[in-house]
C-alpha cells in the first residue's frame, strides 16, 4: 500500500480537483490550520473559480498535470456527470501512496477504484464522503465510507479533513452513503421547505413577514439547539410542549391527519432511490 501517511504530520499536501463552493468551504477549514497555502493544488477548468485560491496562496491550474503527482491526497469535488472523464485525466499522476477522497454525489467508492486501477486489480485508497451545504459556515455533517483495504491513518486524514467543516458520522458502504445523501446531503433543503411553510402561515395569521421570518428561524434554532443539547429523545421533547387539549396537540393532530411522517419517510427514500440511479447512470 505504500508509506503510510501520518495524520499528525504538520500539514497535508492536498490537491482540490473541482475547486467549486464544497472544496472552498473544505480548504477555508483547512489553510492556515493544517496546511499552508502552498501546500494546496486547486484543478477547475473554469478560470473565475480558481482567483480565490490563488489570493491565499494556493497553486492552480486548469488541468491535471505531473504537479498532481506531487500532492498526497486528491480530493474530487467535480459533478457526478464528468467524474469518470475527471478521474481517467489524473490517473497517469496516481502514486502508490495517493489518498483519493471523493465528494461527489452519487458516484460509488467500488466505481472509483475501478476507473484508478488495472483491470482485474482496483485501486484501494478510496474513501467516498457525502457533506452537506451547512458545511459552508462550518456546521455541516458529512457521511463517510472507506473501501475494505483502507487503513486507520488514511481514515483519520479524511476524518480531519471533513472535521474542519462539521460532524462525521462513518458508515459501511455505497449503499449506506446513499441513505447519507437521503437523510442528511439533501436534508437541509427539506428543513428549509418547512421554514418556508412555517414563514407563510404566520403570515397567512396576520404576522408581518419580518416577524414571522424572525419567529420561525429563531424557534427552528432553539428547538434543533434544545434537541441536540438534552438528553431526552425528541418525542419527550415533543410531549412536553404538548398539553391535552392545548394548541400544540390542535396542530399536530392535523400534522398527524395529513400523514406528516409517512410523507417524510416517502420522501427520504424517493431520494436514496435517486441516488441509486444516479450512481448506475454515471458509473
Amino acid at each position: 500500500m505504500g508509506a503510510m501517511m501520518n495524520p499528525h504530520d504538520t500539514s497535508f499536501k492536498l490537491a482540490f480537483i473541482g475547486a467549486g463552493n464544497m472544496a472552498s468551504a473544505l480548504a477555508a477549514g483547512l489553510i492556515g490550520k493544517r496546511c499552508g497555502g502552498s501546500d494546496v493544488l486547486a484543478i477547475d477548468i473554469y478560470p473565475p473559480a480558481l482567483e480565490s485560491w490563488a489570493q491565499q496562496g494556493v497553486q492552480t491550474t486548469h488541468e491535471p498535470g505531473p504537479a498532481l503527482s506531487k500532492q498526497r491526497i486528491w480530493v474530487f469535488a467535480v459533478k457526478p456527470q464528468v467524474m469518470k472523464e475527471t478521474v481517467l485525466a489524473c490517473k497517469p499522476y496516481l502514486q502508490e501512496d495517493t489518498l483519493v477522497i471523493s465528494v461527489a454525489a452519487g458516484i460509488p467508492a467500488t466505481a472509483l477504484a475501478d476507473w484508478l486501477g488495472e483491470p482485474g486489480k482496483p485501486y484501494q485508497r478510496v474513501i467516498r464522503c457525502m457533506p452537506n451545504t451547512p458545511a459552508f459556515i462550518g456546521c455541516g455533517i458529512t457521511g463517510l465510507m472507506a473501501l475494505e483495504q483502507v487503513d486507520e491513518s488514511d481514515k483519520a486524514i479524511a476524518q480531519q479533513l471533513l472535521k474542519s467543516v462539521g460532524e462525521v458520522v462513518w458508515v459501511e458502504n455505497d449503499a449506506a452513503i446513499d441513505a447519507v445523501t437521503a437523510v442528511s446531503g439533501s436534508g437541509p433543503a427539506y428543513v428549509f421547505l418547512f421554514i418556508e411553510a412555517l414563514i407563510k402561515a404566520g403570515i397567512e395569521q396576520g404576522l408581518s413577514p419580518e416577524q414571522a421570518r424572525q419567529l420561525s428561524l429563531a424557534t427552528l434554532h432553539g428547538a434543533t439547539q434544545l434537541a441536540t443539547l438534552s438528553p431526552e429523545e425528541p418525542s419527550v421533547l415533543r410531549e412536553r410542549v404538548t398539553s391535552k387539549g392545548g394548541t400544540t396537540a390542535a396542530a399536530l393532530t392535523v400534522f398527524n391527519e395529513g400523514g406528516f411522517t409517512p410523507l417524510v419517510q416517502k420522501a427520504v427514500n424517493a431520494a436514496k432511490v435517486r441516488a441509486g440511479e444516479l450512481a448506475a447512470e454515471f458509473s
